[in-house]
């Protein structure tokens, strides 16, 4: 007890002598200028609070000539203010209940922090010290012990206040600070706080964006710790999920026009539909103003909790223009019953701050003596006296009995208490847990050795334990009220700004967000229920680029945002069945893009078909073709025994027939679907045909060479014999001009053809060897087409290469070395049909045999050389077409220029079918003719040499 004693007096002792100490060890470097409430008289405990009344401090010269004095505010806040009498009637609301605190009456100190982080130091160094003039680091004076502070506004003044109290453990606890640093309890160890982390507002606002499709939006924040946590963490979830930010501005903390402006033409100029704001009203203001300068209307704000339901941004005039249909989200709102009581019955005269609330808000002042120097500023003199306007009560003054309830006032606007009852959650979870501190029974104790804390004294860190670990229900709503690591639940209601009758905003709920439910489950929004900008009823759009349909790609822009993308059409072969593709899928296989370009469809199936009109013609040709060499052939049987067909030899003339009957009736065999049966049979039958056309051509044309070869032997021999029977004539005329003989008459008869002497009646070739002939080189092709068929055999497949929409079912010819060789050996029959046929070509007779088949053969060539070319510059059905077109025209041409001529003779001049206009007749020198024959059984003409010698 004596111990006590001492400790008491030597306090006593300290707090008497610190003034005169302090005067002469210590000097107070500055006093503050702070604004606000006070009762700490007889309270058992104080309660700390701290609100952004005013909206910035006043400019001062920056003179340092003089003693430098604590700035004051300006800007009166009716909506803090609010929520600054909102404590006080929580708190008055407290001490009058028997079951929360029964026992102590609680104090409390309220400081005014300006909106500026200087003043919340300020304000926390003043409540910290416990008297006016701020010490830091002691706690002066005897009085009731400290709680918590409530406050102090803004994140960025909230985390000014949190560092020092931090330091002291002392508990803070917060209604409207949501920045996410403020998280950490490394840094800020005894900061809680009613209203949610801005991480969950962050994920709410991505969320919506998503939700309605923006992939281009603008973003906006207030040069602090709220605006730029917030927006940051807004920006980081939104681009993750594609989303692209078209500008990112910041507003100044210090009013600056030239930002401003700035700031409204780089909206102006964007092209986004969608801007988010995270900033305070206050930091908002002056840019809202100037949009409304500026009519930038068009546009649709995402709103931050710290300003969706300020009137300080939906009331000013015309606002409505630019602001409809903005999108926000609020903390919870609750009905506070007695509060508008309280808000309405408020003394003026009580303190300065509500008597400058009260001036501001009637427009008038308390001080009579001011008013009365207002009113002399005003009034004007008549005759050099005072008007009458000043004799009485002056203009401008205050009566003190003005009714608030009267101004439609943000101040007394109680629809929409959120923040407002934040505050209210913030005093009430002191309240109770200074009530668990009263409360704790010794022996249970939290704390070492499981004592209690004295509510009459007890230090900032016992009660933080408490405050930590509350856990209770808010009178009238119910609501559970618990801090998980310092934070509550994420909890809003999206609020939609909607144009009532009166053309001004009102506050629409439609939706929620809920933080702490299944990620699916988060967000509900009624879509139907939001009215956008210029009262549209469907979401507006807001892309840099328009969705790239399904058939085309996304195509990025160098140098520009991911959401800049030109849409590029899928090429051919290739589809995109999704909008915004990113890159289109190759079509396989069987299947081919479509004309859209967004599904693979299977591929066209091309052949030349029998019924279609090009193989319906080519049918048609064909056949008639096989029928008029049909009909030559009947001719032939029908004129058997005559001169003509005889002297032709009817058996090759008839494998002639038959082998062009065979090319004819071939080119039918490739219409159709290839098969095969088909693609074997079409080019070996080919082969075959014209191997037997052309073996049975040189059959015939080695004959005739052979006879030209003869005749050609047989007139030179004659032009030898004639120059001797000459030379002998003229020898004998000299002889007798030399003997005198006057009357020797020489005549010398020689006939003017110099054809050989008799010719052989048998060719060396006979019809056995022209068959022969036939028949052996038909049976090399035979021999090499069965090869190739057993070896790499022709068969159906499909070409998926040839063109790109179609699939051509055509005939794969196995060997390309095969079918090389095969109609190599064709071409080489038909070089060795057109050499024989051009060497006997001036054998003579009415049927010119040797010409009509090197004209054939000149057909034959021309047509096959006109042929590679087409047939290599076409693709699919038409290739099949110019082949088949080539055979007909080759078939065609040696059957016309064969037969046409003994077909001639038979039909229109019978009279030349004769044995005698057969036989050879070979070309006199003079150009005469005198006869022909078609064999060797010829007789020679004869040359006659006649002397005769007339002797006297």
């Amino acid at each position: 007890m004596d111990i006590k004693l001492f400790f008491l007096g030597l306090c006593a002792l300290f707090c008497i002598f610190r003034p005169l100490s302090a005067q002469s060890t210590c000097k107070l470097k500055a006093k503050f200028n702070l604004g606000g409430y006070k009762d700490v008289e007889k309270k058992t405990v104080v309660v700390g609070g701290m609100f952004p009344v005013h909206k910035r401090v006043a400019s001062n010269k920056g003179n340092t000539s003089s003693v430098p004095l604590s700035s004051g505010c300006v800007g009166f806040n009716f909506r803090t203010f609010r929520w600054a009498q909102t404590m006080l009637f929580a708190i008055k609301e407290i001490n009058a209940r028997d079951d929360l605190l029964p026992k102590t009456d609680l104090g409390y100190v309220i400081y005014d922090s300006c909106f500026t982080i200087s003043k919340a130091v300020e304000g926390t160094l003043t409540y910290l010290t416990g008297q006016d003039e701020a010490v830091p680091n002691y706690r002066c004076g005897d009085g009731a012990p400290l709680a918590a502070l409530v406050g102090a506004g803004g994140s960025d003044l909230s985390i000014a206040t949190a560092r020092i109290l931090g330091l002291y453990h002392f508990p803070q606890v917060s209604y409207c600070s949501t920045c996410s640093a403020l998280k950490s309890k490394f840094q800020f160890p005894t900061f809680l706080r009613t209203i949610p982390n801005d991480e969950h507002q962050s994920t709410a606002m991505a969320k919506m964006v998503l939700h309605f499709g923006w992939t281009w939006v603008g973003s906006i924040a207030a040069d602090d710790d709220y605006g730029k946590y917030g927006i940051k963490d807004f920006k980081d979830q939104v681009e993750q999920a594609g989303v692209c930010i078209s500008f990112s501005e910041t507003l100044p903390k210090v009013h600056s026009p030239e930002a401003i402006q700035r700031i409204v033409q780089t909206v102006i100029d964007s092209t986004a539909k969608i801007i988010v704001v995270f900033s305070s009203d206050v930091d908002l203001s002056p840019l809202i103003s100037e949009l409304l300068r500026n009519n930038v209307t068009n546009r649709t704000w995402i709103a931050s909790e710290a300003w969706i339901t300020s009137a300080l941004i939906s009331r000013p005039p015309g606002v409505s223009s630019i602001l409809a249909g903005t999108l926000g989200f609020g903390v919870k709102r609750a009905d506070i019953p007695g509060l508008q009581h309280h808000l309405l019955n408020l003394d003026p005269y009580a303190d300065l701050l509500t008597e400058e609330f009260w001036e501001t808000l009637f427009n008038c002042t308390l001080d009579y003596s001011k008013a009365m120097r207002m009113a002399k500023q005003r009034a004007t003199y008549v005759n050099g006296t005072l008007s009458r306007t000043v004799t009485g009560l002056p203009d401008g003054l205050c009566t003190g009995q003005e009714s608030v309830a009267q101004l439609n006032n943000t101040y007394s606007d109680i629809s929409q208490l959120r923040i407002t009852y934040s505050v209210y959650k913030a005093v009430y979870a002191v309240a109770n847990a200074l009530h668990n501190l009263e409360h704790c029974e010794p022996g249970k104790g939290p704390f070492v050795g499981k004592t209690c804390a004295d509510i009459n004294n007890f230090e900032p860190w016992q009660l933080m334990y408490y405050v930590k670990n509350v856990r209770f229900k808010m009178p009238n709503t119910g609501e559970e009220i618990f801090f998980n690591d310092g934070d509550v639940d994420g909890f809003y209601d999206i609020i939609n700004w909607q144009v009532n009758n009166n053309g001004e905003i009102s506050y629409v709920t439609v939706g929620n967000y809920n933080g702490s439910a299944a990620p699916e489950n988060r967000m509900t929004i009624m879509n139907d229920s939001i009215v956008w900008n210029n009262d549209m009823l469907e979401p507006p759009r807001s892309v840099c680029s328009e969705n790239c349909q399904p058939g085309t790609r996304k195509g990025i822009r160098q140098g520009e945002p991911v959401c800049c993308f030109d849409c590029i059409p899928c090429a051919d072969g290739e589809i995109s069945n999704t909008t915004d593709a990113r890159e289109c899928i190759l079509c396989t296989g069987d299947f081919w893009s479509n004309a859209a370009h967004d599904a693979c469809v299977p591929k066209l199936i091309e052949f030349l078909a029998f019924g279609e009109p090009l193989g319906i013609t080519l049918i048609a040709i064909s056949a008639f073709g096989a029928l008029v060499t049909i009909a030559v052939g009947v001719l032939f049987i029908m004129h058997i025994g005559t001169p003509l067909v005889k002297a032709n030899d009817t058996l090759l003339s008839f494998s002639l027939l038959f082998s062009l009957v065979v090319t004819f009736l071939c080119s039918i065999v490739f219409l159709g679907e290839p098969q095969h049966w088909s693609c074997m049979t079409s080019q070996v039958a080919l082969a075959l045909g014209f191997a037997l056309c052309l073996s049975s051509i040189i059959g015939k044309a080695a004959v005739l060479m052979l006879r030209a070869q003869v005749l050609k032997a047989a007139r030179a021999r004659a032009r030898a014999a004639a120059k001797a029977a000459k030379a002998a004539a003229r020898a004998a005329a000299e002889a007798a001009a030399n003997d005198g003989s006057p009357d020797v008459i020489v005549t010398n008869t020689l006939h003017n053809d110099t054809s050989a002497p008799p010719i052989p009646e048998v060719d060396r070739l006979t019809r056995a060897h022209q068959r022969a002939i036939a028949a052996v080189a038909t049976l090399i092709q035979a021999i090499a087409c069965t090869v190739w068929l057993i070896v790499l055999p022709p068969q159906p497949v499909k070409n998926t290469s040839g063109q790109n929409i179609k699939i051509i079912l055509e005939c794969d010819q196995g060997s390309v070395v095969f079918i090389c060789c095969i109609f190599a050996y064709d071409i080489l029959l038909a070089l060795l049909a057109f050499i024989f046929a051009f060497i006997a070509r001036k054998l003579e007779d009415y049927v010119s045999e040797a010409k009509c088949l090197t004209f054939s053969m000149l057909v034959f060539f021309i047509v096959w050389i006109s042929f590679v070319p087409a047939y290599l510059s076409t693709r699919g059905k038409f290739m099949v077409a110019v082949q088949i077109f080539a055979i007909l025209a080759s078939s065609f041409g040696l059957l016309t220029c064969i037969f046409l001529p003994k077909c001639y003779i038979l039909l229109i001049k019978p009279d030349r079918n004769k044995e005698e206009l057969m036989k050879p007749r070979p070309k006199p020198k003079d150009g005469t003719s005198t006869g022909t024959s078609a064999s060797l059984a010829t007789t020679a003409t004869e040359a006659t040499i006649a002397t005769t010698a007339i002797d006297d």
